[in-house]
């Protein structure tokens, strides 16, 4: 297909949970092919899993994704030319194709009860067989099973394997993939319910909804085949296949389990969408980090943006080979784009997690704090842990925390006197006064930056590690660093 072609793509997620690195991975490999194709970019909610499915899954998965900055085209919620959008809503457009697929003679009806299912299973596992259906339906006459589905006898729909030669499944990354047909099962179409299973639901979408590239994980490998399979029983040509590289845990031993998840969430990480924008991880980041996880542009270059990677990004440079999940990439990259952003829209971004934390702040007010922290922050986070106390009525300390250190209470006492009184006399509250002013008072009574600034800062702030102190005293404002050093001061 070439690259003039606009194509369309599908992110096809199950709303059974939160929206994770791999879903996320898949979803923006479709979006910025579509946008560099101007073709389409569709999310489909695959729901037919009726006992899967989580209440608020499918919002959450929406605002996960336009937080990380992915639109789509068509979807649930927008429509368009080959809607619903909703499997759920299909259910009849899957049967109709269930039943050509009977009618050509490529699926059949199976009456087999579950107790007999279970018995061929048992007697394949003893004898050191794949568990797959031995048949026994396969051959039935096709009127009398006709005639039995029609009385209401329950019944599955299933695929007629061919039961030999190969199937060849063409992947973008692996090239030619061949598969035994004597290693595969007549496998479910239709449940007994009537609801499609995925196999059958996805095929029919992709060919109704004119997808040209199917972009998913590796997991679904094994199973490419049976989908292969439909595609050839329909006549219908299939759509360019790209099986991306699975995801290793953090050690590259192994892929991530749901316990070593909840672990990382301990250590402010996580393989959630959600978690990460809780965690104070920009998109922006997310999506740089997330993007180099099995692709990259060249052998230097780290840093995109969305419009970068839109430009940038192509299939042929996907890397197959498992991507273990690197954190301490993520923070670099998160660093990165902090400090790409101007002190209006990194102080907005601060707000929510002031207000989380109970305090009521100004834009006006984050936008002060913005220039202190750009190049000290990891995550969003970590803005209320260095500068909260600017925005607190009152700080605790304790006596010893204040004394400076080789020095009395007494001799720290006259010394924050003096200090406090060069502060009272600063007329002109500015960064490089009140630098110029209280170095000038360091050096005549003979202290060092550390004796003297440790004290100032313990008593504006209460911590010991805070942005630069002026820059903290002149946001802190005049009035309200006398009140904090005179308190002090009754405290030694």
């Amino acid at each position: 297909m070439s690259q003039n072609t606009p194509y369309r793509v599908r992110f096809a997620p199950s709303p059974t949970g939160h929206v994770h690195l791999g879903s996320a991975r898949t979803a923006l490999y479709d979006y910025l092919i579509a946008k560099q194709t101007q073709g389409q970019f569709i999310l489909r909610i695959e729901d037919t899993d009726r006992k899967r499915l989580v209440e608020g899954a499918e919002e959450e998965l929406m605002k996960s994704m336009r937080w990380l900055g992915i639109d789509w085209d068509e979807g649930s919620d927008k429509g368009g030319p080959y809607g619903p959008y909703r499997q759920s809503e299909r259910k009849e457009i899957y049967q109709k194709y269930a039943h050509e697929l009977i009618k050509k003679d490529m699926a059949y009806y199976c009456f087999c009860s579950s107790e007999r299912l279970a018995q061929v299973r048992q007697e394949k596992q003893k004898n050191k067989l794949l568990p797959h259906y031995d048949g026994f339906c396969r051959n039935l006459d096709k009127a009398e099973a006709e005639e039995r589905a029609k009385n209401g006898e329950s019944h599955v729909i299933r695929f007629k394997t061919p039961k030999q030669g190969i199937t060849v499944v063409h992947d973008l990354l692996r090239g030619d993939i061949l598969f035994e047909n004597s290693n595969l099962d007549d496998f479910i179409l239709v449940k007994s319910d009537g609801w499609a299973l995925y196999h059958l639901a996805a095929i029919v979408d992709d060919y109704l909804m004119k997808v040209t590239h199917v972009i998913r994980g590796s997991e679904w490998l094994p199973t490419s085949p049976l989908h292969s399979l439909i595609w050839q029983a329909f006549g219908w040509e299939e759509p360019v296949w790209v099986h991306l590289s699975v995801f290793l845990k953090p050690s590259g031993k192994g892929k991530m389990s749901k316990r070593e998840a909840a672990d990382l969430s301990n250590d402010g990480y996580s393989i959630f969408v959600k978690d990460l924008e809780d965690f104070g991880y920009l998109p922006e980041a997310v999506i740089n980090w997330v993007a180099l996880m099995g692709w990259s542009y060249d052998d230097h270059t780290e840093f995109f943006t969305l419009e970068d990677l839109v430009e940038k990004f192509s299939l042929k440079k996907l890397n197959p080979s498992p991507a273990a999940i690197n954190f301490s990439k993520l923070d670099y990259f998160n660093k990165q784009h902090i400090k790409a952003l101007d002190d209006a829209d990194l102080g907005a971004r601060f707000i929510p997690f002031f207000e989380k934390e109970g305090f009521s702040v100004t834009l006006k007010e984050m936008e002060a704090i913005a220039p202190m922290l750009k190049d000290r922050i990891t995550t969003l986070d970590d803005s209320v842990d260095m500068c909260a106390f600017l925005f607190k009525d009152e700080i605790m300390h304790s006596p010893e925390s204040l004394v400076i250190k080789g020095k009395s209470s007494e001799e720290t006492r006259q010394l924050g006197i003096g200090a406090l009184e060069v502060i009272k006399n600063i007329s002109d509250w500015s960064i490089d006064t009140i630098d110029q002013e209280l170095t000038q008072y360091m050096n005549e009574q003979s202290l060092t930056p550390k004796e003297l600034f440790s004290f100032l800062r313990e008593a504006v702030s209460g911590q010991r590690v805070t942005p630069p102190l002026f820059d903290c005293m002149q946001v802190l404002g005049k009035e309200r660093t006398i009140q904090r050093v005179k308190e002090s001061l009754e405290i030694i």
